[in-house]
Parts: C-alpha cells; structure tokens; sequence
C-alpha cells in the first residue's frame, strides 16, 4: 500500500511497510558507496535539474543509473512537511503544488497514528521536522514498491547533513530488520554496515528511541467541552505546531499544553476572512476555490506548516470552533495575509483582538492602496465630507440629532456605526426615552464638530443621509453612548466602508458596558419618566398651580414650542408637562396649517424661540392659569427672560395689564423701547410722534356686541360621523368629494385586483396612510394610524374621508404608496367640526343622549353656516335642514339647546361674543327647557361637577 493522504495532522504510515520492501522484486545496491560521498557545495543550476527521468545529463559525484530503473534520479526539491522519522514530503521548487513523498531507506521510525501514537512517534518526527521543513534537499530514489509505488530513497541538506544517517546517529531511526537480506552489492552492505555502527553507538548512549523510559505523549484530538476549555485557557498563550492548512484562515493547531499532553484542534485565524479553497464535496463534486483561496492556503502552508508557533488563544466561533493569532517568531501571520491581499478583515473578532485590531486594519489598507490580491479592482473611497462645526437644535433620538451651521441651515446627523435602543425590540425599548435623554443633557445647544464618515443611501420611504463622528470638547459623543450602554455598534456588510473610524474602539466598548451591565445592558427595564399632564382639564392646572407658584425658578425641559409665546414645558421635579403661556407680552400668531396665514413677524417670533428653547434646560415662575389650562410665567434661558428677549427682537409687545400683574413690567418695557428704537420687527415703521401708550381694552358688557351680526359663509355638506364626545366629521361638498367619488371608483378597483395584495412592508408608524378594508361594508378605504399595539400587531386606523375609526391587525392593512390616490393628489375630505354656541352636558350619561340626538338629527342636516375656523383647522358651524329657513332659530344648534341636549357656553370665546342676538335666542330656549325639565334639565339646575 501506498502512503495515505493526511486527514486530520497524523502520519500515515502503516505497519506493513517492512513487508512491502521486503517483497520488493527490485532494489537499488549499486553505487552506494559513491552516495555516502558529499555533494557538489555549489548548488546546480535550475538547468542542471530535471524531472524528466529520461534526461540523459549525468550527477556530478551520482552514478549513471539508468533512467527506466530511478525516476528523478538526482533532484532538488523543498521539504513541505514530514510524516514521521522516515518520511518527508517533498514540493517541487518550481511548481509547489507537484508533491511526492520519499521514505528514507533500509530505516524505520515510530509511528503516529489516530488511535495512539507508537511511543517516542512524536519526538522522532519533530527531530527530522526541526531539521529538514522548509528546507532545501537533494536527494535519490533507490527503489520503490511497484504495489504501492512507495518510494525510498536518501537525502542531503545544502550544510552537507545526510538522511537518513542523521536520523539513525541521532537514535530516532533504527535499521529495519530485513535491511540487508537481499543486498548484493558491496557499496550497498558498506552503507548497511555503517549505518548499524551508527545505530549501535546511539542505542549504547541511550539516544532517541532508545531511552529506557519516556517517549509517550497523550495526544487529544478534541477541546472535549470548548466553554470549560475556554475557561481555561482564554487569554494564554500556548506553544504549538501547525499540523494541516485547510485555508488562509483555517487550520489544524497541535497544542502544546505540557510535554506529555498535547491537544490538536481546528483553529480559526482570528481578525480575517480569507476565501475558500478547493474541496471535494459528500457528493463526490468539486467545489472550485475562490478567487485566490489556493494562493492564501499556500501562502500560510509555506510559511506555517510544520513550523512552531505561539497561539494566543481568545474566544470560540458561534460554530465552537477555537479562534486565536497565530505568531510565527517573525509576526502575526493574519497581517501578512492582509498586506498580501489574500485576506480582509472581519469584524466579529474584533473584540477578541483588542488593540491588535487596527493593526490588522493598516495591513489591510497597505494591500487596497497597492491593489494586491482581492483588492486588484479597489477603488479609493472619496472625501466623505471632511468637517464642520455646527450648533446641536434637536436630539431625535439617541443616535440622531439636527444641527445648525453659521449660515443658518439645519442639517439631520446620524452617527456613524452605533444605534439607540430600537423600538420594535422589547429588551431595548424601554430604555430609549433615558438614553436620549443622557444624549441630550450632553449636546443640547453645544458647538460639536461633525466629522462625516460616510451617507446612507435613499432606500424606499427612507431618505438619503449622511453618518457623522460627533465630538463636544475633543470628546467623542458616539464612543461615550456606546460606552454608558445607551448605543449598541451596528455590524456592518464586508464592504461597507461608511463607518466610524474607531469602529474597533466602539466594538470594544460595547463589551465593556455589557460586561459591566451599562444602560440597556443592565438587564434591567429602565424606569422611563412619567409626566401627567397638569393642562390636560381646567380642573388639573387647578390642582397644580398653587404648588407651582409656592415655588420660585423651577428648573424644567422645553419639549415643544407651539409660538413665539407658547410651550409645552416638562418639569421633572414634579412630574408634570405643561402648557405654558409667557406672561406680560402678546407674541403675533404663526401659522399652525399650511393653509393659514401667519400674522406679521409671528413665524419669526416662532422660529426664535425654536431655535433657542428646544430641548433647552430652562426655569419657570409661575403666576396663574389661563381659562383654558395653560400656566401662565416667566421662562429662563441662561438666566435671562425669554419674554424680554422676544419683546427686544421686536417679536412681541407689552401686554400692561398682566406685565403689571406679573411684576416684570418695568424690564419689559424697557426691552420694547429699545426694541423701538432700534426699528426692529413690529417697530419697523414705528413714529415716535404717533406713538402712544397702548390701554387694555375693558371687558365687554355684552352691549355693544349685541349689535354685532353673523357673517354667513353657508356651505353644503354631508356629516359623515359623530364621535362620542359630540364632534363632529363633515365632507364639504364641491370638487373635493367629486374628485373623491371618481378616486374611490379607482381605488375599489385597484383593490379588487389580486395582484395588488401585498400587505404592508413593515410594521407602520403612527402618521402612516394605508389602505383598509372597512369590516361593516367589506370596502377599501384610505385611512391614517392613529396608534399602534405592538405586542398584539394591531392598528387603531382612521378612514381620513369619513372620519370614523376601529381597530385592525396589521396584516390586513396595505400600503398606501400609489400616486393616484395619495392624500397629497386628494385631501382627506372628513374635516372636524364643532357646534357653535353649544356646550354639550359632561354628565356621562346626558352626554349619551345628546350625540345620541345629534346622531338622528344632524346626520341629516345638508348645509352648515361655518362661524369661525380654529387655528387647528376645527370648524364650529350652525347646522341646518335642507328645507327648513337658514335663520338662528330654525338651527340643527337650536333645536338640540331647546330640547335640553345643551346649553349655551359659560364661557365664551372672543369670537363667540359678537353673536349677540343669536346669543341671547339661545339662552331663551335654554331657560326654556330647563324650564320644562327636558334632557340634561330634568332634575333643574346643572351642577358644576356636570
């Protein structure tokens, strides 16, 4: 039999081998004699070398042995590896992948086998390994086994050492015990003679394999358990042997973990992923390499095989395979593979590297910038965008904040490599309100430099952006999220050159804060702040405001701002969230819709205080609260009032009545005369000459508002839905519900057809339009999220036509993506409104009657009176019958007060004071039914609490 293919690191050879040479029909015994002379020192040209066994030149100091008898009859060739004591596996110089295997003659060595290793196998390979592996030999085939075509023969190294005489001295070869039987020649029973001589002399020295005691090696081929063996050994570094290449990154480790125990494993090369080689599948298939996945195999094999190395052991695969550097004496072998370009590097490793990592990194660079191996077709990134510095506005969330620059243009960051807590995933969830937060208190109104590292391309609704480093002081924003636990590192695709910088750094962090159990890495869920919201009812800034005024500077967050005047504040002491009106000042009104129209300098007064109070650590003193709930006070910024800011702009004026009553008249006015004086804002055309002091106009006696009379802007329309709170939803009739009659033809259509029955994407967001099938006609609507039930994937959806609303599981939900029936080529047609001059009952169960009523009775009403439109866009209308009179008292309004299912408001707005004939009719029909004890009057008077 032949020599046996390696499988996994143990010599093949076989107990039978005396047998076959000694049934041998041929052997080689003349010119022994002239083959124990040395060789020519002078190494021979490659022309002087030939493979081919009928090359008819002779071997200076050889015989002449005849070609048909020895093939490569005198070569040179490079020791690849050694099977045991007696064999070595040579490559041709001139082609490495052109191997055979030579036996040295007439010599056995022990064994290593799987099974157990016959005793001194190991000490005896690593004697011939340590000598001849990677080295240059000549050598001579004497004879072979024409069964197994085993060849034997010698060699000599270029320092003159002669195999297997060294062996044989050195007592790790002894002759075999049929040398000799068949020799004829007198050269060849001279060189049998000497090397018994040898053999003799290194058994009575106690040499090699002749030692009385010692030679066995407990040899595993497994970790057994790879977590216990982890636990171990992890950060050690261990001596070892590389046994088999498999590929770049891949290959077969002999541990050396003490002399007589050694553990050979399949070791990954930790930092790089090189290409795969050839192999021959469970089918019998080949399955080509990849692109130069032989050459990084080869690459390793000439450097590493049979070489002893140092392994730094680190972790465990996912697949439990060992990952660790290999260090030959001359470097990691993973940073040549690189600069080679035979290999890139992986991310998943680095966290085992530490702060090898960039070093692997610069390795890989070298072989991009000189477009070696894989890296032929690199192309060099460009610029991303180099800096800039720039003013922190809004933290979005806690990996993405905006940013102003000196030009005044606000810019959407993300930063590069890291995300926040994501909201879809229940661990992390909980902790994204704390982390943005923690991000906030850091960068809010700062300086910061924007380091560009990179864009995200537009990807479906998404748009394009770009991915920045932040740094506040020389400090580095993303790397301190990832390292409070409040930003985990995304993994990026191999060629996903679009990352922080200290990628590594940020991957290691990461670690670091799980380890020490940072943010939402501590397992717990965090405790997210809570803030009721005291302007929620009259009732509610009731109960809030005295603890608020006993308090002087209460430090509080600007979450939103409404105007110019108007916020909505968070105090964290107290755990509420307010409306807050500035005090003592009346700023201009912007505009809330795009269909609105701002007052002068109102959009200016509005992005001022966007631009200085979002998100801004503030104080407030609160005063009083305003009829609606709103809580009423001075704002702090930087210790400075931000109503006298506002009024020195020029984008509010001086309210005296209630600056005087606030106490911060004198600094207020002031702020307005130089405000005045300076032409600024609402003062640019101001004349000192007609100016005079403004008065509060005194409160209305209800008189001259009597004769004030109700524009008329009649309307037709179709209620199309009453919440259970009494607003109501109408479609104007006119081109809108035209264009809505012909959409819904298309739409229902569109609907019908199967192959538009893809579900949703993803899960939607509140805000998102999407089509829905309405569950009481089995009819497709266009309709809006209005909230979402993650757990149970569940949507409470408006159809934004109608204005009526139900729950829906997302999976029956489309998307609402085609241009034809966006809301941007047709509007939402339901719009919201209210009925004027009517304060419906808040007694629940008289409330029940009243929309109950308005149900029957407006449902039916075509035609609507619109008497004043809200900044949100709400309408408050009159209601009428198509075939009744379109005077007050023949109102839809009317009838529900006459029959007790309303009333006429306590409190009225300043547009409902002009209605003063209007006003005074409905109060009559309100005595009046209370005077019949009808509807919500049928116990008399109603009770505040009502």
């Amino acid at each position: 039999m032949g020599p046996r293919p390696i499988k996994i690191g143990y010599a093949s050879e076989n107990s039978s081998r005396n047998r076959e040479e000694s049934s041998s029909s041929k052997s080689s015994s003349q010119g022994i004699a002239n083959l124990i002379q040395p060789f020519p020192s002078a190494p021979r040209s490659p022309s002087t070398t030939s493979d081919n066994p009928q090359s008819p030149r002779a071997k200076p100091g050889l015989p002449n042995v005849p070609p048909a008898r020895y093939s490569m009859a005198l070569n040179q060739a490079k020791v690849k590896s050694v099977l045991s004591g007696d064999s070595l596996v040579l490559a041709a110089i001139d082609n490495p992948d052109r191997e055979r295997t030579l036996s040295l003659a007439y010599c056995t060595s022990p064994h290593m086998k799987k099974d157990g290793d016959e005793p001194f196998a190991f000490e005896a390979r690593d004697a011939l390994r340590k000598l001849v592996v990677g080295k240059k030999v000549q050598f001579k085939i004497l004879y072979s086994i024409p069964n197994t075509k085993r060849e034997y023969g010698v060699a000599f190294l270029e320092d003159g050492t002669r195999l297997p005489e060294y062996m044989v001295e050195a007592g790790w070869s002894k002759l075999r015990d049929d040398a000799g039987r068949k020799e004829d020649s007198e050269d060849a029973l001279q060189q049998l003679e000497k090397l018994r001589l040898l053999e003799a002399k290194a058994r009575a020295e106690d040499k090699g394999i002749w030692q009385s005691s010692g030679g066995h090696i407990n040899v595993r081929h497994d970790m057994g358990d790879p977590d216990s063996f982890l636990q171990e050994w992890e950060g050690k570094s261990v001596n070892g042997l590389v046994e088999r290449v498999l590929s770049g990154d891949r290959m077969l480790v002999r541990l050396i973990v003490s002399p007589t125990e050694h553990i050979q494993v399949m070791t990954l090369v930790a930092g790089i992923r090189a290409p795969t080689t050839e192999r021959i599948l469970s089918n019998g298939q080949t399955q080509p390499a990849e692109e130069y996945g032989n050459e990084a195999r080869r690459f390793v094999e000439d450097r590493l095989l049979q070489r002893s190395v140092t392994v730094d052991i680190l972790g465990l695969s996912p697949q439990k395979q060992l990952v660790a550097s290999v260090r030959h004496p001359r470097g990691s072998i993973a940073k040549f593979l690189l600069e080679a370009g035979l290999a890139r590097c992986t991310d998943h490793h680095s966290t085992l590297l530490g702060k090898e990592m960039p070093v692997l990194r610069e390795a890989e660079k070298v072989a991009k910038s000189s477009k070696r191996g894989l890296f032929k077709d690199h192309v060099a990134k460009a610029s991303a965008g180099g800096s800039l510095e720039a003013q922190v506005t809004r933290v979005f969330g806690p990996d993405v904040i905006y940013v102003r620059n000196k030009a005044g243009v606000e810019k959407r960051i993300n930063f590069s490599s890291i995300r926040g807590p994501r909201q879809n995933e229940a661990a992390e969830a909980p902790f994204r309100d704390e982390a943005k937060e923690f991000l906030r208190k850091k960068v809010i109104g700062k300086q910061v430099r924007i380091s560009i590292d990179g864009s995200r391309p537009a990807t479906g609704e998404y748009e394009a952006k770009d991915v920045a480093t932040v740094t506040v002081n020389d400090k580095n924003i993303n790397l301190l999220m990832v390292q409070e636990g409040w930003c985990s590192v995304i993994f990026h695709r191999r060629d996903d050159t679009d990352r922080a910088p200290n990628y590594d750094e940020l991957l290691a962090a990461q670690e670091t804060a799980k380890s020490e159990k940072k943010g939402m890495w501590s397992g717990k869920a965090a405790k997210a702040k809570q803030y009721a919201d005291a302007s929620e009812s009259v009732q509610k800034a009731k109960m809030q405001v005295a603890t608020l005024q006993r308090q002087k500077k209460i430090p509080a967050i600007v979450d939103f701002v409404k105007g110019g005047s108007r916020f909505v504040v968070l105090v964290p002491r107290e755990g509420v969230k307010l409306n807050f009106v500035l005090g003592g000042i009346r700023a201009p009104k912007s505009a809330r819709n795009p269909t609105d129209k701002a007052e002068p300098f109102g959009q200016e007064a509005h992005d001022l205080a966007t631009k200085r109070l979002t998100q801004r650590d503030v104080e407030i003193d609160v005063f009083n609260i305003d009829k609606v709930g709103g809580f009423i006070g001075a704002l702090y910024i930087n210790k400075e009032s931000f109503a006298k800011i506002l009024v020195e702009e020029g984008f509010a004026t001086v309210h005296d009545y209630s600056a005087e009553q606030s106490g911060n008249a004198n600094e207020l006015n002031m702020a307005q005369t130089r405000a005045k004086e300076g032409r600024k804002g609402l003062w640019a055309n101001w004349d000192p000459s007609f100016d005079a002091e403004e008065e509060e106009s005194a409160p209305s006696n209800g008189k001259a508002e009597a004769s004030a009379t109700r524009e008329k802007d009649y309307r037709e329309v179709a209620i199309t839905h009453v919440e259970d709170d009494g607003k109501l939803r109408l479609q104007i009739v006119g081109t809108g519900t035209d264009a809505l009659t012909t959409m819904m033809t298309q739409f229902k259509s569109f609907h019908l057809n199967s192959a538009n029955n893809a579900g949703l994407p993803g899960p939607p967001k509140n805000g998102d339009y999407v089509a829905a099938k309405f569950s009481e006609d089995g009819q497709w609507y266009r309709a809006r999220i209005r909230a979402n039930d993650r757990t149970a994937k569940v949507a409470e959806i408006v159809y934004v036509d109608y204005g009526n609303s139900e729950k829906m599981p997302w999976s029956k939900l489309r998307p609402l993506a085609q241009p034809q029936f966006s809301p941007q080529k047709i509007r939402p047609q339901a719009v919201e409104a209210k009925l004027s001059l009517v304060q419906l009952p808040t007694n629940k169960d008289y409330l029940e009657d009243a929309v109950n009523y308005i149900k029957q009775v407006a449902m039916s009403a075509t035609v609507a009176n619109v008497d004043h439109t809200a900044p949100d866009g709400t309408l408050y209308v009159t209601l009428f019958d198509e075939g009744k009179s379109k005077s007050q008292e023949d109102s839809i309004n009317a009838d529900l007060i006459r029959d007790g299912h309303g009333m006429v408001p306590k409190k009225l707005q300043p547009w409902e004071r002009s209605f003063g004939d209007v006003l005074e009719d409905l109060k009559k029909k309100s005595e009046q039914a209370r005077d019949e004890r009808l509807g919500m009057w049928e116990y008399g008077d109603v009770g505040e609490e009502d």
